[in-house]
């Protein structure tokens, strides 16, 4: 739904959006949005449905759960059709970047919930233990609002989703008004697979119905998108005291050594910044390459996208999916021209109907421009020539979003050296936007590129309480410390603290 624009309702009070293909503009849907009503009767079913949700074993969940991977590969033609409709990008894309790690994000949380979920014995420590159990148990949280954006529509809400079903929640989940049935086949592939109706449930509509979902009766948001709106939930979610996690906007740094494959390098610039139409969140949007080597990394650059094919049908790229994005992106090579960037490759809208744009390259920016400091999302490698790892580095770092960043070179111990002076959520060596599907890895930004993460152990646990409970082991005839204090009381403390504290051995021994 390239673009979307309000239409009349004749059967009542609703709002209805139209929606038009990115690829041609030619109407293909039509939208009828949930208000507040629809939004808070929504959350109440699933605030009745969580409870025999959350009273099913974790094993009966999961089993469920990996039924969807099934009725996604069986599936599979059919939702791919619904992406490219609404999105334009290229068929091996809404294979590869959605549907390929939506089984993969199923299968490994189906199959590792129970083992991160389960109640645990904690071991304590020092002068407790002879005294306490620690029991770690971690209940559902209850209903969670996951709201999702246009760029990824099927792998970005089934992914958050199915984590926090796992863990014995009911969710009601909102796709952007930019892909909406994309985004509502994760809710009809689920029940399919057996979750029931009211326990996952979908609401269309922008973002009035977003700002309904966040303000109704939720337990936790779960938001993936931009900066603004990230700011705005988190607001209303602190006065409320509801946690959320945001994964908003991202300007990713990579950075060329001198000793890096440049013929790789040069590979994974052109398609690390350019696929899905270079709209990915941890899509290369910086690259700083050592002088050494910079004529030549460039030169290859050029020449591999300058062979990039894009248009409909069967090409390497397809359309931008909103027209917003088209005039942002042209906006952003404008004023870098106006400020002395040189375009080497594309640069421009392209022809037709559709939202194309061409795959660019730039050089001669610098952090003044809008295309080095805002975010871009759109296929353009914008080159930068530094003189060494340091200055690399120091630019990498000079940027409101900390979102992911790779470095190529051959060698891992630089790589590791200079990802850990990197202030970043994740870094990648010799490749990009692969850590969001590494479901092990924990996923988030920093600075202005969110809040908690979506992916590792925590964030599964983050659709939790965890519960300490601390039991008995055995009970003393008189508890140390409790009323009345005596002499004896006090003599006791003291002896703990120079005995206990007091001398190396003990200490060890406490720890």
């Amino acid at each position: 739904m390239a673009i979307v624009s309000a239409v009349a309702n004749p059967d009542g009070d609703r709002r209805r959006l139209a929606l038009h293909s990115p690829v041609d503009g030619r109407p293909i849907d039509e939208l009828l949005v949930d208000g507040a009503a629809e939004v808070r009767a929504a959350v109440e079913r699933a605030r009745a449905a969580q409870i025999d949700w959350a009273a099913r074993s974790i094993a009966e969940r999961a089993v469920i759960l990996r039924k969807a991977v099934g009725v996604i590969s069986a599936r599979r033609a059919e939702i791919a059709d619904t992406i490219t409709l609404e999105t334009g990008k290229p068929r091996v894309e809404a294979l590869g970047v959605e549907i390929v790690p939506s089984c993969d994000f199923l299968n490994y949380w189906a199959t590792r919930a129970h083992r991160t979920l389960r109640p645990h014995r904690q071991r304590l420590h020092g002068y407790l233990r002879p005294f306490k159990q620690l029991y770690m148990q971690y209940q559902p949280l209850g209903v969670i609002a996951v709201i999702t954006p246009w760029n990824a529509p099927f792998v970005l809400t089934l992914n958050p989703v199915v984590q926090a079903l796992l863990a014995g929640n009911a969710v009601v989940f909102k796709p952007s008004e930019v892909t909406p049935r994309s985004g509502e086949w994760v809710a009809r592939v689920l029940h399919e697979a057996g979750v029931p109706a009211d326990v996952v449930q979908v609401l269309h509509g922008d973002g009035e119905t977003g700002a309904a979902l966040v303000d109704s009766d939720i337990d936790k948001v779960c938001f993936t998108g931009s900066v603004g709106t990230g700011r705005k939930i988190a607001g209303r979610c602190a006065e409320r005291f509801v946690p959320c996690s945001l994964e908003l906007g991202g300007k990713d740094a990579m950075i060329v050594c001198a000793d890096a494959d440049l013929e790789r390098a040069a590979g994974g610039a052109v398609y690390l910044s350019m696929f899905n139409t270079g709209q990915v969140c941890m899509s290369v949007e910086r690259i700083y390459v050592v002088e050494s080597v910079a004529d030549e990394f460039i030169e290859l650059v050029t020449r591999k996208a300058a062979e990039i094919t894009y248009g409909p049908g069967d090409k390497d790229m397809g359309p931008l999916f909103w027209d917003r994005q088209r005039d942002l992106v042209a906006g952003h090579i404008k004023d870098a021209k106006e400020q002395g960037a040189q375009v080497l490759v594309g640069g421009d809208v392209g022809e037709g109907d559709g939202l194309y744009f061409q795959p660019t390259v730039l050089v001669d920016v610098h952090h003044g421009m809008k295309i080095m400091s805002e975010e871009t999302f759109g296929p353009v490698a914008a080159i930068v020539r530094v003189r060494d790892e340091e200055e690399a580095i120091r630019l990498a770092n000079d940027c409101r979003y900390g979102l992911s960043g790779s470095v190529f070179t051959r060698d891992r111990a630089r790589a590791r050296r200079i990802a850990a002076r990197l202030t970043t959520g994740s870094v990648v060596h010799n490749d990009a936007g692969v850590i969001y599907g590494c479901p092990e890895a924990p996923f988030g930004g920093r600075k202005d590129s969110g809040l908690g993460q979506v992916n590792g152990v925590y964030a599964l646990r983050g659709f939790t309480h965890a519960q300490p409970v601390l039991l008995d082991r055995w009970q003393p005839k008189r508890e140390s410390i409790w009323y009345p204090y005596t002499a004896k009381t006090t003599r006791d403390l003291d002896d703990l603290i120079r005995v206990g504290f007091g001398t190396r051995l003990l200490r060890r021994i406490l720890s």
